[in-house]
């Protein structure tokens, strides 16, 4: 099977980057790797509140670029299980294909991640892909989802602006546009963390990107489920998400203001507010 990364050499900078984030974090906290799915797959465990929040990353993401949400997650008390998607770059397993294209692959290994990890109710937390991830899992222990930018309801939007910094930033690696597209997720005037601009540097580097989820695939369980998006997400605009989510989840979208398309990176706290309440319905989901 083929594998994203482009190189070994560009693999193992890519570990080394990841290694070196997650040892630098000052929240204690633990590394495991489990299998699920026959896939190797890396999760970070930190805090040690009653309640465990899953949270599972959007393309190209992963627990070691998603440390200011759960140091916010940790902080709110809660038990975080951060998890490194197969197939996309981090910690987990680097092949391609795994899920063969199928949301409800992807669905089935995040219940069998925490089916390893917990044997009490879990909340999940889910950002664009990693939304879609959960949205298609049907397993028992998941008692709530929180939804941010949620991809698999409907198709993404790609303006011309977005297309160019992809393009530039996929075609000519570099940290200057790496910026330009981080700029373009992020809403306007928020700088993007010099990590993040790292990181997508050697992603464009090192390895292939995913490309859009496709539909997610929905279990019939029905569980409390909190969806929400940024005021200015270039790829899932609220006027574009909201009847998607109302369709779909018989729910009413929440807007997060003044945030774009990365909203776990521009509101970690605000978002850590959203699991208080187990039986939320996702209309009441609050504005930012």
């Amino acid at each position: 099977m083929d594998s994203i990364y482009r190189s070994t050499t560009g693999r193992d900078l890519i570990r080394r980057w990841c290694l070196d984030q997650l040892a630098a974090w000052p929240v204690p906290h633990e590394r495991k790797t489990v299998t699920a799915e026959g896939a190797q797959t890396h999760v970070v465990l930190a805090g040690s509140g009653v309640t465990t929040v899953a949270f599972v990353p959007g393309t190209n993401f992963n627990a070691a670029a998603s440390l200011p949400l759960a140091t916010a997650l940790v902080a709110a008390g809660y038990r975080v299980l951060l998890v490194d998607v197969p197939g996309q770059p981090g910690l987990s397993s680097g092949e391609r294909g795994l899920s063969g294209g199928r949301l409800s692959w992807y669905g089935a290994w995040l219940s069998e991640v925490i089916e390893k990890i917990s044997s009490q109710p879990v909340a999940v937390m889910g950002h664009s892909f990693g939304a879609a991830i959960a949205l298609s899992s049907g397993s028992p222990r998941i008692d709530r989802l929180v939804l941010v930018s949620p991809g698999g309801l409907t198709g993404l939007r790609l303006t011309p602006a977005v297309l160019a910094a992809s393009a530039a930033w996929f075609l000519r690696p570099a940290p200057t546009h790496s910026a330009r597209l981080l700029r373009a997720l992020l809403a306007p005037g928020h700088p993007p963390r010099e990590e993040l601009v790292d990181w997508m540097t050697l992603v464009a580097r090192h390895a292939r990107s995913s490309g859009a989820p496709g539909a997610a695939a929905l279990p019939a369980r029905s569980i409390p489920r909190l969806v929400v998006t940024g005021e200015h997400d270039v790829f899932l605009p609220p006027q574009r998400l909201g009847p998607a989510v109302r369709n779909a989840l018989g729910a009413e979208l929440g807007v997060v203001s003044d945030a774009g398309h990365l909203v776990v990176e521009e509101c970690p706290q605000y978002l850590s507010t959203l699991l208080r309440s187990p039986g939320q319905a996702a209309s009441e989901a609050p504005v930012g």
